[in-house]
């Protein structure tokens, strides 16, 4: 089957599946990662994510080369740049990835628009299609954190800034839009705001935070937001990091070349967020999997198709290292979950309500 198609935007249509490349360059090799590639674009897969700071665990030594190895993908395949859309985004203020222009330490107009260049010469392209700020300049409770705490708020560059940098790359022909992730509502509404009363700023496309059947934190403030704005979600980790594929509390413990096996103790952002070892966890997945199990579904196309459903959703990115699990993914996408299926997840999320923010 081919992958159905979204309009992102006027004259940005993407599929409904976006392979996330933060692995290319860590657990994948070039070649390996030229056969996802393929493979996924064969399926009609046209939308691609990467990050000036993958692959993860993030590391100086391969800092840059999932944006590289997608980059010689489209150039050794000779494919139309037309044909495929690009997603990539400018890491926040940083002190651990001190070889990332210093930190980075902010997101000023000077490290919004060396990013963007060095993006595109690591691309080899002359644009980016949709480019983000991965996470706030400012302080915000992420990656695991659920309360804010005003007292940790620090000095941050102002977002008008910001969308002024954003624009002139606009205007000069480096990308064509822009978007947000790991934001906040009042984040999404502040750079609308700025955008909407200035013409020389660009407005916001779209939102990429974290949507899964472990978080639904996006449904809570961010979702009416983005209704009432005409904002659609590119929704992350549709698998919780593959934990609800099951693999992980699997009588062994699942592969030791699962990524938070991998690379436990060397991935603090991911197992902030899914810790493995919370009973509550646990307990939310097994009940998915049942579910997943009482209806003869397997536990990917579950989640996948749960995702797909929300009205908000224009793509699902999610990440895969092995070609047997992008099969599966892209097969998710001829599921309709029924009713009765709909009022079991109801009731699991109502029972254990996001135990991976």
């Amino acid at each position: 089957m081919s992958v159905p198609l979204f309009n992102l935007a006027p004259n940005l249509t993407v599929s409904r599946l976006c392979l996330g490349t933060m692995t290319f360059g860590e657990q994948n090799s070039l070649t390996q990662s030229f056969r996802l590639l393929d493979q996924a674009f064969e399926a009609g897969i046209n939308f691609f994510d990467s990050a000036e700071m993958y692959p993860v665990p993030q590391r100086a030594e391969t800092q840059g080369k999932s944006e590289e190895y997608f980059g010689q993908w489209v150039r050794q395949r000779k494919i139309s740049r037309d044909r495929v859309v690009i997603a990539t985004k400018v890491s926040g203020p940083s002190g651990q990835m001190s070889w990332i222009r210093g930190g980075p330490k902010c997101l000023d107009a000077r490290n919004i628009t060396e990013a963007v260049d060095s993006s595109l010469k690591r691309l080899q392209m002359d644009y980016i299609d949709l480019y983000q700020i991965h996470w706030p300049d400012r302080y915000v409770p992420m990656f695991g954190e659920i309360e804010y705490d005003p007292v940790r708020q620090f000095s941050s560059v102002p977002i008008e800034e910001q969308l002024d940098a954003l624009g002139k790359a606009v205007d000069a022909g480096k990308i064509r839009y822009i978007g947000l992730s790991n934001e906040t509502p009042y984040g999404v509404m502040k750079f609308l705001h700025f955008a909407e009363n200035s013409a020389c700023y660009p407005r916001i496309i779209c939102m990429q935070n974290s949507y899964s059947l472990l978080c639904r934190t996006f449904d809570s403030g961010m979702a009416e937001c983005c209704h009432h704005e005409r904002i659609n979600l590119l929704g992350y980790s549709p698998l919780a990091m593959g934990i609800l594929s099951g693999k992980y509390f699997a009588s062994d413990g699942g592969p030791q070349n699962a990524r938070l096996n991998l690379f436990r103790g060397r991935y603090s952002e991911g197992e902030s967020r899914y810790n493995l070892t919370s009973n509550t966890l646990k307990a939310a997945t097994m009940e998915y999997l049942a579910i997943a199990e009482k209806y003869g579904l397997h536990p990917v196309l579950l989640a996948i198709a749960f995702v797909l459903r929300h009205p908000l959703v224009a793509s699902a990115v999610f990440g895969v290292t092995k070609s047997w699990q992008l099969r599966e993914v892209i097969s998710a996408c001829s599921v309709e979950l029924s009713s009765e299926i709909i009022a079991d997840i109801s009731k699991v999320h109502a029972k254990f309500p996001n135990p991976c923010p």
